[in-house]
Order: structure tokens, then sequence, then C-alpha cells
């Protein structure tokens, strides 16, 4: 009995959702049933969409104040060679695992939906190319405007025009730059990555500016736990409201019993498969055998959901490796940037809400989709279900509608796990490619510690040899 308090009040949020789940489908179950109406259905839904609108509000400013604050404070000056490969291995495998989810999504197709084009002419769908995808990823990662990056964004767009000749009246599609009522993610993460990294090499102004984005961060942290409390609530309304309108209630079910499936098997894929490859062919070592010793540090991060919770266990199990203290005393605090199982998440579910919508993904959406979420991804949030809010920013990347976050909410408490489990191999992994990689910075600081010791030595040795002579 007492254990089982315990776990209650350990696991309150997670039994509280499980409530909201069950809750929401047994009264969509019986709104079904019974055929009620509309208005009252709208009524249920209300606090749900509130939920989603309130997300919306607060995740702008506090991703802006988390990456200008997390940018500014990374300490990179004591080793530059090390810390330049972190960050881009980061970077890499964030990429890596974004474009593998879209992979996972287009190829399996969880939602499905038949491959369509937009609408848009098929002359103007063949056009596109994947040069006007990457300029325009370009584009928007340089905003003319910060103040109108917050509500629109730049595509490239291909405008029919009937032009006369000699033989006759021609089609000829004119390349056009426009812009569409939609947050530009992808510029306003990348200004405050740049304007965090510039505010670090300033001594003088870093301290002020950091307490004031650190302080906005705070008070905005606060109000989205508020609003992630609420979550039981919401999911239950969400929940009963979908079941109750859905026109085919098993053909739904079908496609989120896909969704968790294809998504832990794109976890399973990357720490089975593609880590280990990555560690054979840069450690030149056997991967399985590292695996098997940080895996307590894994099933931590599993049982808690939570990757702040399981640094303890990673410090712990590089140092049973006997890996090298200063490379992992670097990588592991600042690895909230590296989140390989969230940024997969990210691309997937992206893909899955734009077949849940029969909405299909261009060129440009795609490429568009890759970065932002790889930004989106090192822009970490350290509040539980942290993907999933940040699905809810990206879903405004290429206008997708955000009803049917709720539905993932239903099962993010399972998915969770595997997401944290993977984001802490990801960390594990970097300690020991980094460490490879840096073999010669770390064997001359190894040189010049030892060189300062024998020299502290000597002094020491010549200082008692000058007090035995004087007395």
């Amino acid at each position: 009995m007492i254990l089982n308090n315990k776990f209650l009040r350990e696991n309150s949020f997670l039994v509280s959702i499980l409530i909201g789940v069950i809750v929401g489908v047994a009264s969509g179950a019986l709104f079904r049933h019974y055929d009620v109406s509309s208005e009252t259905i709208s009524v249920v839904a209300y606090p749900g969409e509130i939920f989603l609108r309130a997300l919306k509000l607060i995740i702008l400013p506090f991703i802006i104040c988390c990456i200008i604050v997390g940018t500014a404070t990374l300490n990179i000056s004591h080793n530059k060679f090390i810390a330049v490969r972190v960050i881009i291995y980061f970077f890499l495998t964030s990429l890596l695992n974004v474009m593998l989810g879209i992979t996972l999504g287009l190829v399996l197709n969880p939602g499905g939906v038949s491959v369509e084009t937009k609408a848009t002419s098929s002359l103007q769908a063949e056009k596109l190319t994947l040069l006007d995808g990457l300029l325009d990823v370009g584009r928007n990662l340089i905003p003319e405007n910060l103040f109108e990056a917050t509500f629109q964004q730049t595509y490239t767009s291909y405008k029919s025009e009937n032009v006369t000749k000699v033989d006759g009246v021609h089609e000829i599609l004119k390349k056009v730059t426009k812009t569409r009522s939609s947050t530009n993610t992808l510029g306003l993460i990348f200004f405050c990555i740049l304007f965090g990294c510039i505010l670090g090499t300033m001594d003088k102004q870093k301290k002020t500016m950091v307490n004031f984005f650190s302080s906005i961060y705070d008070v905005l942290q606060k109000m989205l736990l508020i609003i992630i409390q609420l979550t039981p609530i919401c999911v239950a309304s969400i929940i009963s409201s979908k079941i109750a309108l859905v026109p085919d209630l098993w053909k739904t079910l079908e496609q989120l019993g896909l969704f968790i499936v294809i998504s832990i098997s794109g976890f399973l894929l990357y720490q089975l498969v593609i880590a280990q490859a990555i560690y054979f062919l840069v450690v030149r070592k056997n991967p399985f055998k590292y695996y098997v010793g940080i895996m307590p540090a894994i099933m931590t991060g599993f049982a808690t959901a939570s990757k702040a919770a399981s640094l303890p266990a990673m410090f712990k199990v590089m140092e049973d490796l006997r890996m090298n203290s200063k490379i992992s005393q670097f990588v592991l605090p600042i690895g909230t940037i590296n989140l390989n199982g969230s940024a997969q998440y990210m691309g997937f579910t992206m893909v899955f809400l734009s077949q849940l919508e029969r909405i299909s993904l261009s060129f440009n959406d795609i490429i568009t989709l890759v970065f932002a979420c790889t930004f989106a991804s090192m822009s970490s949030a350290a509040v539980p279900s942290a993907a999933i809010v940040m699905v809810a920013m990206l879903c405004s990347v290429i206008n997708i509608p955000t009803g049917n976050i709720g539905l993932l909410l239903a099962v993010d408490w399972l998915i969770d796990r595997f997401r944290t489990a993977t984001n802490v191999l990801g960390d594990c992994y970097t300690v020991a490619v980094v460490q490879q990689l840096s073999q010669k910075e770390l064997s001359e600081e190894n040189q010049a510690n030892t060189t300062t010791e024998l020299e502290v030595k000597l002094e020491k040795s010549e200082k008692q040899n000058q007090e035995s002579l004087s007395a």
C-alpha cells in the first residue's frame, strides 16, 4: 500500500493523463452512441481548443529566451577545437534523425493518404525544384524584417502567363517570390542563435542581458508549466470531441496505432543500428559493448522520461567506462541541445499530422521541415512533453492545423520514454565519438599537465634544498 502511494505521488502527472485518456474515450463513445448535438460537442472541445491556443501563444517567446540564454552561456573558450566538434556532431546527428523521421513518415505513410499534388497546377508543381526549396530556406533563415518574421514567411511560386509569339499563344511560368501568413520559425531561431553567440563574447554586456532574458525565461517557464498541468483535462476534452466527430473511428485508431509502432521502431532503429554504425566507423571498437555499458543511463531515461533526471546516471556510466572526464564534463551538461530522439519525433510527427489533414508535402515543404525541425530540436524546453510543445510551433511552418495534436498527447506518455532514452544515448555516444576525434588535443593537454606537475615538483624540491642549506 505504501509503495502504491509512493508510485502515485511520483507519477501523478502520468496517472492523471491516463485518467484523462480513459475519460475522453468513454465520454466520446457515449456522445457518439447517443448522437449528441454538434453544439454540445463544441462546448466539450472548447477546453482543448483553448489549451492548444495557449501553447502556441507562449511557446515562441519561450523558445526565443531559451535559445539566447543557452547560446550566450555556452562556454566554448576553454578548448575551441573540442567544442566545435561537439556542436557539429550535435547538429549532424539531429539533422540525420529529422531526415530519418521524415523518411519513415513518407515511406510507411501511417496517415494512410495517397500521394497527391498540392492544390496547384501540375505544371507549377513540376517546375518547383530542389534548388527553389534550398533558396527559400536561405531567404527564411535571414528575413528582411524580424517583426514580419513572427507572422509571415517567404516561398517561391510560379505564376502562369500567356505569351503571344509568332507561332501562337504559349503558356509560360514565371518565378516569383511571395510571402504567406505563417510564423517564420527558421528565421527567428537563426537570429536568436546568432544574437546569443555574439552576446556570449561581450563580457561587460553579457551578464546584464543574460540576467534579463533568464528572468523572462523563468517567468515564461512557470506559465508554460501551469498550462502543461492542465493537460489531463484538455486531453479528455480533445479525445472526447474527436471520437464523437470523426467519420471513421476505427480508421483513426488504426492510424494512431501505426504512429506509435513506427515511432518506437524509428527510435530502436537509430539506437541499435545507426548509432552503432557511427560508433564503429569512428571509434573502431565493438559498439554493443559500449551500448551495454551505458544501459543504466538509458534505462533511467526510459523510467523517468526526463533527460535531466538521467544526468547523474550518465556521469556514473562515463566514469565506469573510463571515458575522459574533460569530454564528459563538457558534453553532458550542454546535451540539452542534443535531442536526437526529439528531432526524429518532430520530423515524423509533422509528416503524420500533414497526412491526417490530407495535406501533401511539396519539395519546398520537406526541405523547410528538415531545417526547421533540426533547429527546433536544438532549442530545448525544460518542460514535460517538450517535443509536443515544439510540434505545436512547427505546425505554423507549413500551415498544418493543430487540432490533431490532442490525439498525440494521449499516447505521448509512452512515446516520450523511448524518445528520452534515445536522447540519453545520443549524449553518451557523443562523448565516445568526440573523445576519439580529439585524441591529439587530449594528449597535448596531458603532456602539458605532466610538464607542469614536474616543474612544480622541481621548484618545490629546489626550495626545500635552499631552506636546508640556509639552516
